[in-house]
């Protein structure tokens, strides 16, 4: 005797699809077909990379994969900011960017924060930025944060510009010349810090220096936070490398550069110095070990900046500030 079954229930005997099911049984088993790629899924980040170089193709190749770019320089529209790239530097602050806009250092993109403060810096950096044809996009003061580093103050705006373009320390000495100047130069022994760098660069522009040198090795370069530390002075005095610093000034030396060493132990005090009228460079040591004795050896005369006994020493930022103070002020009571 058969044994009854469940309501429902199949016995399993027969075999293909039933009258009414339409083959359901058969379509279950071959499934929804094959996985699409993850580039045409368009929720996957392959497919959101594909779409991304979809449109910087139909944009003619303006901006950034991965970016959207505002309308005709307009900063009102949302556009994340995600470069990756190694070859660029960023700089943030309302003065340094502007003064690089202003310098056409040649920027590849114009960030700024969303509803971000307008004052007259701002509005003259879309202006500049529009008629140039930068691209300016609109980003959270997260990301601005992010893209300032740790310690930057970016004050709602930033660029993207290219690796800094040293000069030859031959070339600024010749460009002075040829212009009918004075050469006043300062020279970096064996400083690392790229904000003292920054600073010393603002300094030199203050001052009416006419360019930094530094050597190839062992020194701080011109990168986001010597930017941002200039001020935007980074845009208008120029930097040299030296492949050795002791060579050039030495050669230096042979043209007629009255080579001043700062060192506390030096031999002349700074307000007693008679030379400045000459064509001078000025070298500054680390904050460490001052200057290095290759480079205190070739130096025409070593100068100490008299300070009080209760302070051991100034970092290189000052001290080289108020020597092209004194520089300065010597020149123009001669003028």
């Amino acid at each position: 005797m058969a044994k009854p079954q469940r309501p429902g229930a199949s016995n399993g005997k027969k075999k293909g699809p039933t009258k009414g099911t339409g083959g359901l049984g058969r379509k279950a088993l071959e499934g929804r077909g094959p996985t699409p790629k993850a580039e045409d899924r368009a929720w996957h980040p392959a497919g959101k990379r594909k779409a991304a170089a979809e449109r910087y193709a139909a944009s003619g190749g303006k901006g950034k994969p991965g970016q959207r770019q505002t309308s005709g320089g307009n900063p009102n529209r949302s556009a994340r900011a995600k470069d990756n790239t190694t070859d660029t530097e960023t700089v943030t602050g309302r003065n340094s960017v502007l003064e690089a806009l202003r310098a056409k250092i040649p920027a590849t993109a114009f960030y700024i924060a969303q509803r971000v403060e307008m004052d007259d810096r701002v509005k003259e950096m879309l202006s500049i930025a529009t008629h140039r044809g930068i691209p300016v996009l609109e980003v959270t003061r997260q990301e601005l944060d992010r893209m300032a580093g740790f310690d930057g103050v970016h004050q709602g705006v930033a660029i993207k510009v290219p690796p800094y373009e040293y000069a030859h320390p031959q070339d600024l000495l010749e460009q002075v010349i040829d212009k009918g100047e004075v050469p006043l130069f300062v020279a970096l022994d064996g400083v690392t810090d790229p904000r003292n760098l920054g600073a010393i660069i603002r300094s030199t522009a203050a001052f009416g220096g006419h360019g930094i040198i530094l050597p190839q090795r062992r020194s701080a370069g011109v990168n986001s936070a010597a930017w941002k530390t200039s001020a935007g002075a980074a845009a208008r005095v120029p930097v040299a490398l030296a492949t050795n610093l002791t060579t050039q000034l030495k050669e230096f030396k042979k043209q007629g550069v009255f080579v001043l060493g700062l060192d506390g132990d030096g031999d002349v005090s700074l307000p007693e110095l008679e030379l400045a009228d000459r064509p001078v460079v000025i070298v500054v040591g680390s904050e460490g070990k001052g200057l290095s004795r290759l480079v205190t050896e070739t130096c025409d005369q070593i100068v100490s900046i008299p300070i009080s006994a209760s302070t051991e020493s100034l970092n290189a930022g000052i001290a080289t500030s108020v020597a092209l103070y004194q520089v300065s002020t010597v020149r123009s009571a001669k003028k």
